[in-house]
């Protein structure tokens, strides 16, 4: 029988939530993704019910996650971890390397091919191609040669996209920091992703005893899986349903 999220859900775990392709379906563009109603207030109280230990682990930036959610404002790390805002609201920032040569790279590119779509972010250059899936190889081996060429940056791979961001930052590392700090000390950690970006956080969080589940379709070291974003965010509104009639109870 496939999990629920009820049975994911128990007062010690500490939860950590993918945005794009979990928490909202994919949209075209990464600004045209839409909340859906009540999934902000499914938040809240999740956030209330475990104590504040949910985070948002994004490829967004935190800015972002913020206006989506909004008044909303949870714990974040941002472009795969380059940024992180604790539960105390301090906002940690890495080092970023220098993105030149990647950005000149993606720019000449989007150039010649403008359905390609470049997103700049602190810390990372990300070329989207979900519009022109055929140029998927020029993109990965454009951004690689400039990444090559750019001590302290690597290659990240995702949903029709192809992402140079800081060697240190990744979601896994997020995560294991959130883990050493309160309210998230000492829980359980399960964490919900559907993208190759997500997977290191998945072995993460299974190295520490905790659950990966993977959304949708294709190959994941997750151990559990939801069938898509719909159907997640159907369980937890229903666990978090089912928790408020047993604490009223």
């Amino acid at each position: 029988m496939p999990m629920t999220f009820a049975d994911l859900l128990c007062p010690s775990c500490a939860l950590f939530l993918d945005f794009d392709g979990t928490l909202v379906d994919i949209a075209p563009q990464p600004e045209a993704v839409v909340v859906p109603a009540g999934l902000i207030d499914t938040l809240q109280t999740l956030h209330g019910y475990l104590e504040g230990a949910v985070a948002v682990i994004s490829g967004r930036p935190i800015a972002q996650i913020d206006e989506f959610l909004t008044p909303l404002r949870l714990p974040a790390a941002g472009v795969h971890g380059a940024e992180r805002r604790r539960a105390d609201g301090e906002l940690l920032l890495l080092a970023t390397p220098p993105l030149r040569q990647v950005e000149d790279a993606a720019r000449a590119l989007v150039g010649q091919h403008p359905r390609l779509r470049l997103e700049l972010k602190r810390g990372s250059v990300a070329l989207h191609y979900r519009q022109a899936p055929e140029l998927e190889s020029r993109c990965v081996q454009a951004l690689q040669e400039a990444v090559d060429q750019s001590p302290g940056l690597t290659l990240l791979r995702g949903k029709m996209v192809v992402e140079a961001k800081p060697g240190g930052a990744s979601k896994g590392r997020a995560i294991e920091e959130f883990l050493q700090e309160p309210p998230f000390l000492g829980r359980t950690p399960v964490f919900i992703g559907d993208d190759i970006t997500d997977e290191v956080g998945f072995s993460t969080v299974q190295r520490l005893g905790g659950l990966g589940v993977k959304v949708g379709e294709g190959a994941s070291v997750a151990w559990q899986r939801m069938a898509n974003p719909a159907v997640m965010r159907e369980e937890m509104e229903r666990a978090v349903c089912a928790q408020m009639r047993k604490a009223g109870s």
